[in-house]
């Protein structure tokens, strides 16, 4: 903005200095000032967007010829972002990556940790220039409780605009804008951890894989998208044979690590995006498999089985062999209109028993019309 519609928008006298004008009218402006930043605090909930606007609303409501937000990294090392008002005739925008706190009056506002009055641009050694008509500079550290965010960095084009009175708003707006800052970061990491938690609640504690909540969710959701696209969805369940006697011989630790095992040879299985493999309960496990038929189902199945058989996992009290194996049963269908996924899981489970009925250690299909 330039001195002259910085002239017209504050003053019906052009060219008058900030300290000649009314006092009155002066702490009227900056009050103003102070409780439309405040506003602007408040009401946004996109970081990016409120500073946006208290930027905005610097260069826009006081003799301001650029204002900006300078933030820095966990580490207080580096600015790595700038949200910035007003007009830039000089190019001393720099990297992220390569803005260390070493340089400029911004970083030196960082290294002191107090606010920095620059009274003469031209003679502070450290004032990198964004526009020629740049007279003073006055730059506060943005810190909430010990914690430094950034830098609040304010440029006029007028010598005498940061009187006490001015610089005292500006400290204000920069702990409005450090609040805001905090605020955002603390909504983030509830964010996060939110999202952690929901996915913690999605997943088996002993294997790290789905648990059946996660299963569930997943089926109805798939069944309601293939049905518009007749596609076939298949499933697999997996039970380990004789696996309360493995418990019982060879300890519960054994038995949790072959289940972590077979959680693993189940998710070499898994090539679609959507196919998902969860523990059932207990030593069972379902593998959800979109886009297959009963055969590619059963081709799934016996390669699984005989994976598990490869790799030797001890059972020295099965009946069928000296390592663990599985029963697996092979169920698919067209998911309909009419058709409930309850039906696919339930013939599934059949067709797992079945296995068990003809001796263990192999897949049965059973195809849902």
């Amino acid at each position: 903005m330039s001195q002259p519609a910085i002239d017209n928008l504050y003053n019906d006298a052009p060219g008058l200095p900030w300290v000649e004008r009314d006092a009155r009218d002066r702490r009227s402006r900056l009050t103003e000032l102070l409780a439309r930043v405040s506003r602007e605090a408040a009401e946004g909930e996109d970081l990016e967007a409120v500073l946006r606007r208290i930027v905005d609303c610097l260069v826009e409501r006081m003799p301001v010829a650029i204002a900006s937000i300078v933030l820095l990294n966990e580490a207080c090392t580096h600015f790595v972002h700038e949200v910035w008002a007003g007009e830039l005739t000089l190019n001393v925008l720099q990297p992220a990556d390569d803005w260390p706190v070493s340089k400029g009056a911004a970083g030196r506002c960082v290294r002191t940790g107090v606010a920095q009055l620059i009274a003469n641009v031209d003679l502070d050694p450290d004032y990198l220039a964004g526009n020629s008509e740049v007279r003073s500079e006055y730059l506060v550290p943005i810190r909430h409780r010990g914690r430094l965010h950034g830098v609040l960095n304010i440029e006029s084009p007028q010598s005498d605009f940061f009187t006490a009175e001015a610089c005292e708003v500006f400290d204000a707006i920069a702990a409005q804008v450090a609040g805001t800052i905090h605020l955002a970061r603390v909504v983030r990491e509830l964010e996060t951890a939110n999202r952690k938690l929901h996915a913690l609640s999605m997943q088996d504690g002993l294997t790290g894989i789905a648990n059946r909540r996660q299963f569930d969710a997943a089926l109805q959701q798939l069944w309601t998208r293939l049905v518009k696209g007749s596609v076939p969805l298949a499933l697999l369940m997996v039970d380990a044979d004789w696996f309360k006697a493995l418990n019982d011989t060879a300890g519960h630790l054994h038995g949790d690590e072959c289940l972590r095992a077979l959680a693993r040879l189940c998710e070499g299985q898994l090539r679609g995006e959507d196919d998902l493999v969860s523990r059932f309960g207990g030593e069972e496990f379902v593998l959800l498999l979109p886009g297959r038929d009963l055969e590619a189902a059963v081709a799934v199945g016996e390669a699984l089985r005989q994976a598990v058989a490869r790799q030797r996992l001890e059972h020295p009290a099965s009946p069928i062999a000296p390592y663990v194996t599985v029963s697996i049963g092979a169920g698919a269908t067209w998911p309909s209109e009419g058709g409930q996924p309850e039906g696919l899981l339930l013939a599934a489970d059949r067709a797992m028993y079945a296995a068990k009925a003809r001796g263990r250690n192999c897949v049965v299909a059973k195809f849902v019309g």
